[in-house]
């Protein structure tokens, strides 16, 4: 038995591509068979040849990488099933096709390679003509099976780019919508940028609490933060001699304020229907654009619900939505203190807001603070709350 190594036959690099030969790797350590397997596939194949396990591993690891594995089992340094074993546990040459060539000719021999992943097992002396015929059907096989591979792969990031392009067009359309009935009320400002990381904000703490982890996943608060500039679109119906009036609203003034919920949920809804199917960040925005008015006692408005009743995802605009109001300047206000708007807050726990929204806000309202900075309208809205900027990390 010689350790001599039989040449590797390579196409011309003219050649190489798209049209370029298999290259079958040969690991055995008789040099008659290396020799034999050479002279039968050199004409149709790149042929490379490897006297051991270990020269054979790296050989099968190299780049490009060979299209089929001959592999003898009986060898000196490291036997054919170790050899498998190894090329199946390795990403990069786990689909490589391996053919067992050996004198091992018990069943048991073969059900065995067979069973660590080869995809057949050819007894030695062996037929050139069944050697070919076996080499062309799993040649064949793998060619199927890289195309469908190479399909697949095709399809997800397709299907990830397409994802995105979604996603965009979700966030422009939202935005552009939420903007629309900002220009309707120029005191607003950055309000729906704001509440919107308010939302977030309120969500993530509170999605470990076990009245509201079976809502508020991963998935579901990234809708929230998609759906929460859509809270006011009703808005947009409402006529201007209320909706800008610098004073106090009549009673039948804020009747019709009031109808800015249905008005905002009928608009979502018409639009969900042109596109005949259930969106589930249009769900959540009509939630929040229905029932951010509703209280926990029951006192707010369209429906008067009460407790439970009211969405989660309204519950949390509550909050975002009263505390930004609060804060903010308005035509008819001045601008609320930081701190006075979260003792307002803490006060209407449980008759306002759900009691357990108020506790998660009351842990994270320097991050509000710290929101309400980042999103200000103007600079003189910063000056009463500058001084939380470094306790808020923000």
């Amino acid at each position: 038995m010689s350790d001599a190594i039989g040449p590797s036959f390579k196409l011309p690099e003219a050649a190489a591509g798209a049209f370029a030969k298999p290259t079958i790797l040969v690991i055995d350590d008789s040099e008659d068979l290396r020799f034999l397997m050479q002279s039968l596939l050199e004409d149709n194949y790149r042929v490379s040849l490897a006297d051991g396990g270990a020269m054979g591993l790296r050989l099968a690891g190299a780049r490009p990488a060979p299209d089929l594995i001959f592999l003898d089992i009986m060898m000196a340094d490291v036997d054919g099933y170790a050899v498998c074993r190894q090329l199946k546990a390795n990403l990069s040459t786990r689909d490589i096709p391996i053919i067992f060539m050996t004198a091992k000719n018990e069943d048991a021999d073969e059900e065995f390679g067979l069973a660590l992943g080869a995809v057949d097992y050819i007894t030695k002396p062996p037929s050139p003509a069944i050697v070919l015929a076996r080499l062309r059907t799993q040649l064949t096989i793998k060619a199927a099976a890289d195309f469908l591979r190479d399909q697949n792969s095709f399809l997800m990031q397709e299907v990830e780019k397409r994802t995105r392009e979604v996603s965009a067009i979700e966030d422009v359309t939202i935005l552009a919508m939420a903007s629309l009935a900002e220009t309707r009320d120029s005191d607003t400002g950055n309000h729906i940028r704001r509440t919107q990381h308010y939302v977030k904000c309120l969500a993530r703490k509170l999605s470990s609490h076990p009245r509201f982890s079976h809502f508020l996943n991963a998935y579901t608060i990234g809708l929230l933060f998609k759906s929460a500039p859509l809270h006011d679109i009703g808005k947009v119906g409402i006529p201007d001699r209320i909706l800008l009036k610098p004073g106090k609203l009549t009673p039948e003034e804020f009747e019709i304020m009031k109808t800015h919920t249905t008005l905002g949920r009928d608009a979502i809804a018409h639009a969900e229907q042109m596109l005949g199917t259930e969106v589930p960040f249009l769900k959540i925005a009509k939630e929040i654009a229905y029932s951010h008015q509703e209280k926990w006692d029951g006192s707010g408005y369209p429906q008067g619900l009460q407790g439970g009743q009211i969405p989660i995802a309204a519950r949390l605009m509550a909050v975002a939505d009263v505390y930004d109001a609060l804060i903010s300047r308005r035509i008819y206000k001045a601008p609320m203190r930081h701190e006075e708007a979260v003792q307002i807050i803490r006060q209407t726990s449980g008759r306002h807001f759900d009691p357990d929204v108020v506790e998660a806000f009351l842990t994270v309202t320097d991050t509000f603070n710290a929101i309400a900075l980042s999103y200000a309208d103007s600079d003189a809205d910063l000056l009463p709350k500058r001084s939380y900027l470094n306790a808020a990390g923000y």
